[in-house]
């Protein structure tokens, strides 16, 4: 069985830009992964890659088996792309634009089907309306509907929540998560580091066009991660010199320590405690992927 997608050696220049460096990638089929980076790391052109909007210019890029350019036409069928951008065809409505994405792939006959995606991105009461005249989370889940109307395999989701309410965040994933467990390979990037830590399974980070990990979510969180706790401290209180070396000071005079284990708390508390330092507030936090993020982008391995 090959996988959903495989990327080999993809280089995609841009003048004096290296926007994708020799990228190495492969997701099997089913699976929910993450492709993480910063702004300008090659996610969206390492996405346009793969739906033929843009030629590496080194490399092969497949989907389901398929080469993206000498069987573009299989591939692009198989692979069903939410871009970034709010692109739209002002002159028709919501259910007339699904209806003209079908089309472009030869699909008749196929109302029931984009009756259940009205209904899943709750556009029902807009299906009837001009796209022009729907709010930027509205188009939102227009794009996302465009890109299930031919049923793909393979979905890639561009910062798919980006701009829209935290209602239809929810709806929106609990649709994708019920795709995924009928088989449907998921593809996200997204800035919201929670919705990749719940959703994906395997992720894999960009910087520079180049892949700096790969690996399942568990594992990144383990090896790169570990819990914290954080001490609010009363205005003027200093830490005590055993202390001073491991704490990162934040704003409002909160510090966080970065703990190799749970029974580093009590050490933490007692040396503020001999130093005759009572804190105003504490916390304890589990290992999260923005921990794990910020680690990779400043150069942790």
């Amino acid at each position: 069985m090959p996988p959903a997608i495989r990327v080999s050696q993809v280089v995609k220049r841009y003048g004096a830009l290296t926007a994708l460096d020799g990228v190495d990638l492969e997701i099997a089929q089913g699976e929910f992964f993450g492709l993480l980076g910063p702004n300008g790391a090659g996610k969206t052109t390492l996405i346009s890659a793969l739906a033929g909007l843009v030629r590496a210019d080194a490399g092969t890029l497949s989907v389901m088996g398929h080469d993206v350019v000498s069987d573009y036409r299989a591939a692009r069928r198989l692979l069903g792309v939410v871009p970034q951008e709010l692109v739209f065809d002002p002159f028709f409505t919501v259910r007339e634009t699904l209806r003209f994405q079908s089309g472009y792939f030869g699909i008749r006959g196929n109302e029931a089907w984009i009756e259940e995606i009205l209904e899943a991105l709750d556009l029902k009461g807009k299906a009837d309306v001009n796209m022009r005249r729907l709010s930027g989370g509205m188009k939102r889940r227009v794009l996302v509907g465009q890109a299930l109307v031919h049923r793909p395999p393979v979905i890639v989701l561009d910062e798919p929540t980006a701009g829209v309410d935290v209602e239809l965040r929810q709806s929106l994933w609990a649709f994708i998560r019920r795709l995924n467990r009928d088989g449907h390979t998921i593809v996200l990037t997204t800035h919201y580091l929670e919705e990749a830590e719940s959703l994906c399974s395997r992720i894999a980070m960009l910087k520079q066009g180049r892949v700096i990990a790969l690996d399942s979510t568990a594992n990144l969180l383990a090896r790169f991660s570990g819990p914290t706790l954080a001490v609010r401290l009363p205005e003027g209180a200093v830490l005590p010199e055993e202390l001073a070396a491991h704490g990162h000071p934040a704003e409002g005079g909160l510090v966080r320590f970065a703990l190799s284990g749970w029974g580093e708390v009590e050490t933490i508390l007692a040396a503020l405690r001999r130093s005759g330092v009572t804190p105003l507030d504490m916390e304890l936090a589990k290992p999260d992927l923005e921990q794990v993020f910020m680690g990779m982008m400043q150069g942790a391995r």
